[in-house]
């Protein structure tokens, strides 16, 4: 059963400055009952004003949006169902937890709201805050309590009303690396216990790779691909999917007789595939630890940079006129300076992006 469903979904405003901007482009989507879905994308790209037009925050300016079947907005049919009305449970980047109000309190806030009998809310209460290992802090106020935890009373305050629909915009952003681990956990594990379908907005890859069962990637107001993890990590559609999630690498090529040669050097033989179907100028995208650096065989090149990191070694070698990274195990040992070979291993070939492309976004980034 699909849980949320947007439909044509399309938001367009004015600003001074840059005119009427797109901010959200034909957008379809479906996501099934008890999901975990990211919408993974840059600053301006779109994913934060889409996860507002399913809370109901930002009306759009086409197309419709279903939640649990029901029609809740469609501008067409001049339909627009309130926030209060839509039963979701929202946590934001800032806590949006309120220093005046206790622990309790905080949680409580939206069942008062809906004016729930006190004995009702007393019991939920109890319940969200010990899922969210909250018990005993019932009085204490947020400004007395880790960042961690007053993200615990975000969660806890939206759990409390029992939604089917869990909206979670970068919610861990302001949390330190530790903490930020731990509470992905918490949040799988919550919506594990309560069954909730989870949209969950980031810029950040790695959560996005941890906690989806599927996921988008976005760019300027246009889904790019959408798929498990492991799709758009190993099969990403284009360079902007690629460069999105993981380390690349991108050189430019000239491709003839399945062999591609370096642009600048077009007798400067870079990679050979029997395979390789294609012709004329293409961008060869490259995973850092899925390039083989030897001492005997591939292109002949020289160790730039030599950096040691936690769990691999990571070298800057020379390719052409630039370069390219390299992650190796901390057993295959160089030095800056040394003489050494690389051979790529399933490259991806991309057409070269148009000029304006990458202004576009940049422009977008100001709004």
């Amino acid at each position: 059963m699909n849980q949320i469903v947007l439909e044509h979904v399309t938001k367009s405003f004015t600003t001074k400055s840059l005119g009427t901007v797109v901010a959200v482009r034909d957008f379809n989507l479906s996501v099934k009952k008890g999901e975990c879905f990211s919408f993974l994308g840059p600053s301006g790209c779109g994913k934060t004003t889409t996860l507002r037009m399913i809370a109901g925050f930002e009306d759009l300016s086409e197309g419709s949006i279903y939640l649990g079947g029901r029609l809740v907005s469609d501008k067409r049919k001049n339909i627009y169902l309130p926030p209060e009305k839509r039963e979701l449970g929202m946590v934001f980047q800032a806590f949006a937890v309120w220093p005046h109000l206790n622990v309790y309190e905080n949680v409580a806030f939206p069942l008062k709201v809906k004016k729930r009998p006190h004995s009702e809310i007393k019991k939920r209460v109890a319940l969200a805050l010990h899922h969210c290992d909250l018990d005993g802090l019932e009085k204490v106020y947020p400004s007395d309590l880790s960042g961690g935890q007053q993200q615990r009373i975000a969660l806890a305050r939206a759990i409390v009303v029992n939604p089917d629909v869990m909206l979670l915009d970068e919610p861990l952003s302001n949390l330190d690396p530790h903490l930020r681990e731990s509470m992905r956990f918490e949040i799988k594990r919550l919506q594990k216990e309560f069954g909730f379908t989870i949209i969950f907005v980031t810029h950040d890859q790695a959560e996005a790779m941890a906690l989806s069962d599927r996921m988008l990637v976005m760019d300027m107001g246009n889904i790019q691909q959408i798929g498990t993890p492991q799709e758009l990590y190993h099969k990403p559609v284009n360079r902007f999917v690629h460069s999105f999630l993981g380390q690349s690498n991108f050189t430019d090529v000239v491709i003839r007789d399945g062999k591609a040669f370096l642009k600048e050097d077009e007798s400067n033989l870079l990679f050979s595939g029997t395979s390789l179907d294609l012709k004329g100028d293409y961008v060869m995208a490259t995973r850092p630890n899925a390039i083989d650096l030897n001492r005997q065989d591939g292109y002949k090149t020289t160790i730039l940079k030599r950096t040691s990191k936690t769990d691999f070694m990571e070298y800057l070698v020379s390719v052409g006129k630039g370069s390219i990274m390299v992650q190796t195990p901390h057993r295959n040992f160089f030095r800056a300076g040394d003489p050494c070979f690389i051979k790529i291993k399933d490259p991806a070939w991309y057409k070269p992006e148009k000029k304006d492309i990458e202004e576009e976004r940049e422009r977008r980034n100001t709004i």
